[in-house]
C-alpha cells in the first residue's frame, strides 16, 4: 500500500477542526481532514443547530398560546411536527453544505470520508467510506477532534428496550411522543423537556440528585424546576432509576427515592445522562497517546497529547463540552502551530447557556464554589419582575444573580435566568475579561429599556 505524507492531518470535522484544517492549508501546509460521518460535528448535525431550531418552534407555540395576554386573538394552536422537522432539516443541510463547500474549495486540503485509526506514531490507516479501500497516511502533525456520543448508564434492562438518546430522538418520525420520560436533569434533558412539553407531549423528568443542573447554586436550580413545573413538566427529584423495561408499547422505569412512586410508565424514554468520548477504535495506544480512565485524551494547557506531534481539541479532551470551547481550541492551536506563539488554555473564562425559556446564562464561579474556595464575597440578586423590559414584554420569570469579591469589587461569576439570559451574560463576561469591577458596570450608561440595563439595578443591590 502506497503511503501518502501530509504536513498535517486532522481527524474529525468538528466546529474547531473545520477552520483549523482550512487555516493549515491556507498557510501552505498540505493537509488532510478525515471525517467518518458528516462535516460540522455534533453541533451542526446532532446538537446546537437542530435542537435550537426546534426550540425556536416550541417558543413560537408557547407565545401563540399566550397571545391573549398581549391582547391578540388567535384560534386553537396546533403544532405540525412534520413541518417543524422539515424546517430543522433544511437549516441543518444548509449549514452542513456550506461547511463542506468551504472545505472542498480550500487549496491544499484533502477532505477524506472514512474511519481513521493509528497504526503507529504519526501514522494512520483510513478505511474510505465510499469504497472500503484502505489508505495509509503519515503526517508531521496530527490533531484529534473526534468528539463524543451519548452514554448509556448501567441500569438493569436498559439495553434491552427501545430507548432514545439526544441523537436518536432527532431521528424520530413525525409522531409526537404522548408521554416522554427523560432520564437526567442536565441541560440536554431540560431543553428537550420544555420543547416537547410545548409541542404537546406529557413530559416527566427523572433526576437522581436533589436538584436539576447539579453544578448550579440551589436557588438557581430550584427556580429552573419551578419554571418547568409551571410549563407543565413533571419534575421528579431524588429518583434513582434502577430498572427499565418495555411492555405493551410502553416503557417503564423502576425508581427508588423519597420523592417518587416506585414505577413510572410512558410511551418513550429519553436517556440524557452524559456522554462518552469517541476514542475507542482509534488505536491511540499504538501512537503513544494517553487517555484518562473514561477514555478522554489527556492534553496539556497547549492541547498537546503525550505523543510528540499529536494534539487534541474539542469534546474529546474531556473539558467543557461546548462548541465555543472547541472554537477557542482552534484559536490556540492555530496560533501555536502557525504563528509560533505560546497560547494556552490557562485563565479561560468559559460561559454557557441553557436554552430553556427563560434562558440561563452562566459564567464564572457560582456562589457555592466561591464560598468553598474561601472567598470573601457579596451576592447581588434581582428578580425579573423589577426589570422594565421584562415587564413590558411579559417575560418576568427568573432572576439575575452575581457573585462579587468583597475586597476588590471584582465580578467572580453570574447566573442570569431571564429572557435572553445568554446575551446578557456576555456583557458580564466581557466586563470580567476586561478586569472591570461591579461598580464599573453599575456606573455605565446602558440603553433604556433594554434587558442589559437590568445589570445596573442588579449591582445597585450591593449598595442597599
Amino acid at each position: 500500500m502506497a503511503v501518502e505524507h501530509y504536513d498535517a492531518i486532522v481527524i474529525g470535522a468538528g466546529h474547531g477542526a473545520d477552520p483549523l484544517s482550512r487555516a493549515l492549508a491556507g498557510a501552505g501546509r498540505k493537509t488532510a481532514l478525515i471525517e467518518r460521518g458528516q462535516v460540522g460535528g455534533t453541533c451542526t448535525n446532532r446538537g446546537c443547530t437542530p435542537t435550537k431550531t426546534m426550540l425556536a418552534s416550541a417558543h413560537v407555540a408557547h407565545l401563540a398560546r399566550r397571545a391573549h395576554e398581549y391582547g391578540v386573538r388567535t384560534g386553537p394552536v396546533e403544532v405540525d411536527v412534520a413541518a417543524v422537522r422539515r424546517r430543522r432539516d433544511n437549516i441543518v443541510r444548509r449549514f452542513r453544505h456550506e461547511s463542506r463547500r468551504q472545505l472542498e474549495a480550500t487549496n491544499g486540503l484533502d477532505l477524506i470520508f472514512g474511519e481513521a485509526r493509528f497504526t503507529g506514531p504519526k501514522t494512520l490507516s483510513v478505511r474510505q467510506r465510499a469504497n472500503g479501500e484502505e489508505l495509509s497516511l503519515t503526517a508531521d502533525r496530527i490533531v484529534i477532534d473526534t468528539g463524543t456520543r451519548p452514554a448509556a448508564p448501567p441500569i438493569e434492562g436498559l439495553r434491552e428496550i427501545p430507548y432514545l438518546d439526544s441523537t436518536s430522538i432527532l431521528e424520530m418520525d413525525d409522531a409526537l411522543p404522548p408521554h416522554l420520560i427523560i432520564l437526567g436533569g442536565g441541560y440536554i434533558g431540560l431543553e428537550f423537556a420544555q420543547m416537547f412539553r410545548r409541542f404537546g407531549s406529557r413530559v416527566t423528568i427523572v433526576e437522581q440528585g436533589d436538584r436539576l443542573l447539579p453544578g448550579e447554586d440551589e436557588d438557581v436550580a430550584a427556580a429552573v424546576a419551578d419554571i418547568l413545573r409551571e410549563d407543565g413538566v413533571d419534575v421528579r427529584l431524588r429518583a434513582e432509576a434502577v430498572r427499565a423495561q418495555s411492555s405493551g408499547g410502553e416503557v417503564a422505569l423502576t425508581v427508588r427515592g423519597d420523592a417518587s412512586p416506585p414505577m413510572l410508565a410512558g410511551s418513550h424514554l429519553l436517556v440524557a445522562t452524559g456522554r462518552v468520548p469517541n476514542t475507542d477504535g482509534l488505536g491511540l495506544e499504538t501512537a503513544g497517546v494517553e487517555t484518562d480512565d473514561a477514555g478522554y485524551v489527556r492534553v496539556d494547557e497547549r492541547l498537546a497529547t503525550s505523543a510528540p506531534g499529536v494534539w487534541a481539541m474539542g469534546d474529546v479532551t474531556g473539558g467543557p463540552a461546548f462548541t465555543h470551547v472547541s472554537y477557542d481550541d482552534f484559536r490556540i492551536l492555530s496560533r501555536n502551530l502557525l504563528g509560533g506563539e505560546n497560547a494556552t488554555t490557562e485563565g479561560r473564562i468559559i460561559p454557557y447557556t441553557v436554552f430553556i425559556d427563560p434562558q440561563l446564562g452562566r459564567v464564572g464561579m457560582t456562589e457555592r464554589e466561591a464560598r468553598a474556595d474561601g472567598r470573601r464575597i457579596r451576592v447581588a440578586k434581582l428578580p425579573m419582575t423589577e426589570a422594565a423590559r421584562t415587564v413590558e414584554t411579559g417575560e418576568t420569570r427568573g432572576f439575575l444573580k452575581a457573585v462579587v469579591e468583597e475586597d476588590t469589587g471584582r465580578i467572580l461569576g453570574c447566573a442570569l435566568l431571564c429572557r435572553e439570559g445568554g446575551e446578557i451574560m456576555s456583557v458580564v463576561q466581557m466586563a470580567m475579561r476586561g478586569g472591570l469591577s461591579y461598580t464599573d458596570v453599575r456606573d455605565t450608561i446602558l440603553a433604556h429599556p433594554t434587558l442589559s440595563e437590568a445589570l445596573i439595578n442588579l449591582f445597585l443591590q450591593l449598595e442597599a
